[in-house]
């Protein structure tokens, strides 16, 4: 297995899901992570999952997901002796997350410049929902604040039921995705410079970023991005009820939708592939593929078009996907 990141030391005062989920990226490959919570104040998320046991002994399912691969201790930051441990654990370490109010650690001497100045080579990053700056900075949120605050569960839904949340944490995990980045590229630059540097990164700035497709859109036509549902302009790229279950079809390019036609028998659709009059017939399309789906399972259709070098999949639960591993790799 590749661990890129062993030797590397990070202390991790992050809590709930995208600081934990960011270290425990690097955790995975090799990282040796301090977790440090507050005694008598928990990162709560150890008290959140379905086991009623584990949630009592401070092992939630919730925190176990990005909890992994981590050594635990507990700091009182108010403390002038919680404060010198973790000057201490400072000393030698590459890295600091922290996803506390913006500020609040630096009331306490526990800024980058603080920090910085007993460790230099020090990457300390700042996680929160608006920044460290602007006129938001003081504000909080969570994963579904982002969503409803950045134009995410605008977009989501349909035309008829909107707006909708994701039904994942998906700015979480963006965010931390994001956060094992940005620490990998500043361990990285370090490698060339021999300095530290602050990152400071926000929960919205990331979701923004997920959505720079629809900003350009907007940008240039002034049309913000509307919920669709399951569908898509194209005929070839929507979900269809088959005779067994929802069937996501993506025949997005020239050569996808020309395969679809045919296989469907309708080459004279096919032979048309300018996006422009696809577009224009989409609905047209959209119900002869209806009535053609409908005729089998969605299994069977899965496995038809993927045979046939369309992209498809049947509509799985999380379930069935657990159970329905990669091809070649082995349960």
């Amino acid at each position: 297995m590749i661990r890129p990141f062993e030797g590397i030391r990070i202390i991790d005062t992050t809590h709930v899901l995208a600081g934990p989920f960011a270290t425990y990226r690097l955790a995975v490959l090799g990282a040796e992570v301090i977790k440090i919570e507050p005694p008598g104040m928990m990162d709560q998320v150890r008290e959140q999952g379905p086991d009623a046991a584990l949630n009592a002994a401070g092992m939630g399912t919730y925190y176990q997901a990005q909890g992994a691969n981590k050594r635990s201790v507990a700091l009182d930051f108010a403390r002038a002796e919680g404060r010198e441990v973790l000057e201490r654990l400072v000393r030698g370490a590459d890295v600091f997350v922290e996803n506390y109010r913006p500020g609040a650690l630096a009331a306490l001497g526990l800024g980058y410049e603080a920090l910085a100045a007993i460790e230099p080579r020090l990457i300390y990053c700042s996680m929160s929902a608006f920044g460290q700056d602007g006129p938001r900075r003081a504000q909080t949120a969570y994963d579904f604040q982002i969503q409803a605050t950045s134009g995410v569960m605008a977009a989501t839904g349909t035309p008829q039921v909107n707006p909708i949340k994701v039904g994942v944490p998906v700015m979480d995990y963006a965010t931390g995705t994001m956060g094992a980045f940005a620490l990998a590229s500043a361990l990285f630059q370090r490698t060339r410079t021999g300095l530290g540097q602050y990152i400071d990164l926000a929960m919205f700035d990331v979701a923004l970023l997920m959505m720079s497709a629809d900003i350009t859109r907007y940008s240039c036509s002034g049309d913000a991005p509307l919920p669709s549902g399951n569908d898509y302009p194209l005929a070839g790229t929507r979900c269809y009820q088959t005779q067994a279950g929802l069937l996501m079809v993506g025949a997005m390019n020239r050569r996808q939708h020309a395969r679809l036609f045919e296989l469907v028998g309708r080459p004279d659709i096919a032979a048309v592939s300018d996006y422009g009059p696809r577009f224009a017939a989409a609905d047209e399309h959209a119900e002869l593929l209806a009535r053609v789906f409908v005729t089998r399972t969605a299994a069977q259709w899965e496995d038809e078009l993927q045979a046939h070098g369309i992209p498809a999949a049947r509509v799985r639960s999380l379930p069935e996907a657990l159970a329905d591993p990669r091809p070649g790799r082995a349960r």
